[in-house]
């Protein structure tokens, strides 16, 4: 295996490069490890966190007005375009749809978000925020034509404003109710972007079936509509459908922000800039081309897409990138409290700093222990992640009242103890590797001569090098002929998936 990066110490070097910055807290030193038999189950279980009755009424509406607003856009885009446009338009509307939620589910490799959260928000968007972004513009439509101006006045006074605020409302809900499933900014684009997308397919519909489809078609027969379904889908989609997730990101930066500082003016100002600043963004999308009629210059709305949209869609990918690669080093500025306190090793914890490095354990896990093993160490990485948002948490002292302290440490020892049952079907069981015990500062290995010795840990960890956790014990004589590999552990019972 290729060499790992060393695992640095000290808190203020891990922490000079967190995107919050600001003081940290202090947090409780990680506990001792428990003398438990090796690839045993989790010691300590999670608490259970009693639920109020008004946090079901909350999950029974939002379920009923998601349905509720379904049906409503089914009725009303039936309506509106008939049968054969309204299945056009969502043909083409679905195309994109893989495309792009697979990148923002790409952004979410590190530390992946339950997939009922994902539906929610996508759902949300798709229906919620449609229903009601298409009445409250039809409103605002209907005073613009009795005022005597221009309808299209609509998409730049109400449509930035409203679009994006019931956008935004879903992943509201969850960073309310479900606060622990946010890491940070990264999750804040994967939630306000399946939102978005959401939105923009059912958009899409319209724009498709209507506009598209069913305008050529009154005008000059399904040839012209078909071919008006494929100049609307290359403008529309190909070339500008980023647009929606663009403008709702900035809303998923100032939430994931919110999610992760202990200052409750942040945890207040962060979302509304970003709502904010999602909502000018917005509007100056729409109010180009509005420009651009005004005028008489159809260039100017071509100038504006290129000379600021453009370059602020290529600055939040850069963002995603940068963010994504963060969560990724995380690991290794965090997860060092638990080396020194002897849960983990250097190289165990070198092994998660990059997706490369993970897919290289995952392959020699299936080289040592095959299928179990593999899941074994993709569980294994992702309660490490866990682990690590969850010290990162402390630190910043998210959890200020002491019931939520005390679940926090609960939820801790819980990853331990988990993390220490899934490393039981891949630890020991490499036969080029040599029967080792890390102590929490030096390994302890056993040589050729039957002796084992202390060694300091080099400066680049080779990954993975997997060692037995355990105080060490005193040097032995052993029977018969040196022995350079241990036998194995015997097999450990399948811990339970998460």
């Amino acid at each position: 295996m290729r060499p790992a990066g060393p695992v640095r110490g000290g808190y203020a070097d891990r922490m000079a490069d967190t995107p919050s910055g600001g003081a940290t807290p202090a947090a409780p030193s990680p506990p001792s490890p428990a003398l438990t038999p090796l690839g045993g189950p989790p010691g300590v279980p999670l608490p259970y966190r009693r639920r109020t009755w008004w946090r079901y009424v909350v999950l029974a509406g939002a379920i009923l007005l998601i349905a509720a607003c379904a049906v409503f856009m089914l009725f009303t885009l039936g309506e509106s375009l008939g049968a054969e446009a309204l299945l056009v338009g969502l043909v083409a509307a679905i195309l994109p749809v893989p495309v792009l939620v697979t990148c923002f589910l790409w952004l979410d490799r590190y530390e992946p978000e339950p997939l009922k959260y994902l539906l929610f928000c996508f759902a949300w968007g798709a229906f919620v925020s449609t229903a009601a972004s298409i009445e409250v513009n039809g409103f605002f439509a209907d005073r613009f034509a009795d005022w005597g101006l221009p309808e299209t006045l609509t998409a730049v006074f109400s449509a930035p404003f409203i679009e994006e605020l019931t956008k935004a409302l879903g992943p509201i809900l969850l960073l309310i109710f479900r606060r622990r499933e946010w890491s940070g900014i990264t999750d804040g684009l994967v939630y306000c972007g399946l939102s978005a997308v959401g939105f923009a397919m059912v958009e899409n519909i319209l724009y498709l079936g209507g506009y598209g489809y069913r305008t050529g078609v009154e005008e000059y027969g399904p040839a012209t509509g078909a071919q008006q379904v494929l100049l609307t889908f290359i403008v529309r989609i190909l070339i500008f459908g980023f647009a929606h997730p663009l403008f709702t990101a900035m809303t998923g930066v100032g939430l994931g922000i919110a999610a992760r500082t202990a200052d409750r003016r942040v945890r207040v100002l962060a979302p509304i800039a970003g709502l904010l600043l999602a909502m000018m963004l917005h509007g100056a999308w729409n109010f180009l081309p509005s420009l651009s009629l005004a005028i008489g210059q159809p260039l100017v709305a071509l100038y504006g897409y290129i000379g600021v949209m453009v370059p602020i869609f290529f600055a939040m990918v850069g963002l995603a990138v940068w963010l994504r690669a963060w969560e990724g080093r995380l690991t290794e500025r965090i997860l060092p409290d638990y080396v020194r306190a002897g849960w983990l090793t250097p190289p165990e914890v070198a092994a998660l700093g990059s997706l490369g490095r993970r897919h290289a354990a995952r392959s020699w896990a299936r080289r040592v222990g095959g299928d179990r093993a593999v899941k074994a160490m993709r569980e294994y990485q992702f309660s490490a992640t866990r682990l690590a948002l969850l010290r990162d948490g402390m630190r910043r002292g998210l959890d200020a009242r002491p019931a939520d302290r005390q679940r926090a440490l609960a939820e801790e020892r819980h990853l331990l103890d988990t993390i220490s049952a899934y490393r039981a079907f891949f630890v020991g069981r490499d036969p080029y590797a040599p029967v080792g015990i890390w102590d929490g500062e030096r390994y302890h290995l056993r040589f050729p001569d039957g002796q084992q010795r202390p060694v300091d840990p080099p400066d680049e960890p080779v990954v993975p090098i997997p060692v037995v956790l355990a105080p060490p014990p005193p040097p032995v004589h052993l029977p018969g002929p040196p022995a350079w590999y241990g036998p194995p552990p015997p097999v450990a019972p399948w811990p339970p998936h998460r």
